[in-house]
């Protein structure tokens, strides 16, 4: 490993306890971005992370926007630096802590305990987001206290409402967009396939998420009187939801798969090669046999291959009893995750006309748009994900996994939308880490494994000329 690296890394070894403190400081912070009365909370917690990356050595400031605040800091390299500047993006704010009494202790409150893989930090936000923020703020830190500088240009984005809907990243990003102008942004909010195996997310879904509402008589109707002689919106919802796939599960919009891309031959053999168990991928949730798109594997449906759910759907009389009623309307919440280069308003336009060509007469539908966010993909051969594959194999001594993930991130659509930054997710949590749920916590092995890695990352950026 390279001398300047390895300088870093015995500093972050030295500071292990520090990192410790200063992450509980973090999480004793209860910054939930939902609940109003937490905003005080919220501005503090901006507060001291603005702090924690002045003190690391960056220049840092909390700065206004629509709803809570954002924190930007920067640090432009060596003297004379002419090499690609990262962007890195987190967030401060945390989930609410509900069920209270679920958590085998205070969620903001945090407590070391031991695991199975060793110690573990219990706190909300351990992991989302509050310990991986911390893991490259640490690595500034040491790369910083050693040799007086970072290897590379950086500017550091943290927002405040990534878990309440992050309504003002968007407004932010279009009024800073030459500030923030980066080569590629590193996010670290997501996972790795094991407490031993790294992993670099390299695609994520995009989602379509659609209320559809039929609408028939102008009134229910009893379905004595009238059963048999008008369309009953519940079954013609029905109809037109069941004929929403074919035989072999694809999604039968128009054009639905025109764009949709096969994954790279390299990283569907890595896939291949993780040994995914579909048998007991099912049992944990008591099925038998994974179901979905003839052709594929559970993990390429779910980190390559575009699908479309119904999420919830109702109409008419659901309460206790019989009431032979023909409701006057139905309703279905229809959800499509995408894949790269599908675009969002083409799906919904097929949507609109789906339903409507199959509409009896005098029926009419409705539709509200809750969501339309494009796929992202990191492309294979990307120099920057072969800079973040070096970096992680080199700390971790066996080569990362690239990984696809079926939920979104939307922050980092708007990233690449907005600053055209092409995006790295690099993260560090564990599928038992109870994100969002109460206990949630971080091991302390991907804790420091996290802050070896972005040192490392650094280090390869460092030494890139673009």
């Amino acid at each position: 490993m390279h001398d300047d690296l390895n300088a870093v890394l015995v500093r972050l070894e030295a500071d292990r306890v520090g990192a410790v403190e200063r992450l509980c400081d973090f999480l004793r912070i209860p910054s939930i971005s939902a609940d109003p009365g937490y905003t005080h909370e919220v501005a503090r917690c901006a507060q001291w992370a603005c702090d924690q990356l002045r003190s690391a050595g960056l220049n840092a400031s909390v700065r206004k926007a629509k709803g809570h605040p954002m924190v930007v800091a920067t640090h432009e390299g060596p003297p004379g630096y002419d090499g690609p500047r990262l962007l890195y993006y987190g967030h401060y704010d945390v989930q609410p802590p509900d069920p209270i009494e679920l958590w085998k202790s205070g969620p903001f409150e945090p407590v070391i305990v031991d695991g199975p893989r060793g110690k573990r930090i219990v706190a909300r936000g351990a992991v989302d987001d509050k310990g991986q923020v911390m893991s490259f703020i640490e690595a500034f830190r040491a790369w910083i206290k050693v040799h007086g500088t970072l290897p590379c240009a950086v500017t550091v984005l943290l927002e405040g409402e990534e878990e309440c809907g992050s309504v003002s990243l968007e407004p932010f990003l279009l009024e800073n967009r030459h500030e923030l102008k980066a080569d590629a942004c590193i996010v670290s909010d997501t996972g790795m396939w094991d407490v031993e195996t790294p992993a670099i997310t390299t695609a994520l879904r995009g989602l379509v998420y659609v209320e559809v509402t039929v609408h028939g008589p102008e009134r229910d109707l009893h379905s004595g009187q009238y059963g048999g002689a008008v369309p009953n919106p519940i079954n013609v919802l029905c109809s037109i939801i069941a004929q929403l796939h074919d035989g072999d599960r694809r999604v039968m919009l128009d054009g639905f798969y025109e764009r949709v891309e096969e994954v790279s031959p390299r990283v569907r053999q890595q896939w291949r090669e993780l040994g995914l168990s579909e048998s007991e991928f099912m049992e944990s949730i008591g099925l038998t046999e994974s179901f979905g798109e003839k052709g594929f594997s559970a993990l390429e449906r779910t980190w390559s291959r575009p699908t479309c759910d119904v999420n919830g759907i109702f109409g008419g009389y659901t309460g206790t009893g019989a009431k032979t009623v023909i409701a006057s309307h139905a309703t279905a919440k229809i959800s499509f995750r995408l894949v790269a280069s599908q675009d969002p308003a083409k799906v919904l336009e097929s949507i609109q006309a789906f339903v409507t060509a199959r509409l009896p007469a005098g029926c009419r539908m409705e539709m509200t748009e809750f969501g339309a966010n494009p796929a992202f993909l990191v492309a294979d051969g990307s120099v920057f994900l072969g800079a973040a594959e070096r970096a992680l194999a080199a700390v971790y001594q066996r080569a990362p996994v690239l990984i696809g993930s079926g939920g979104s991130i939307p922050a980092v659509g708007a990233i690449s939308r907005i600053l055209s930054t092409p995006a790295l997710l690099v993260g560090f949590g564990l599928d038992d880490d109870c994100v969002h749920s109460p206990n949630e916590k971080m091991e302390m092995a991907c804790f420091e494994g996290a802050q070896r890695s972005h040192a490392a990352i650094l280090h390869e950026i460092g030494r890139m000329r673009v």
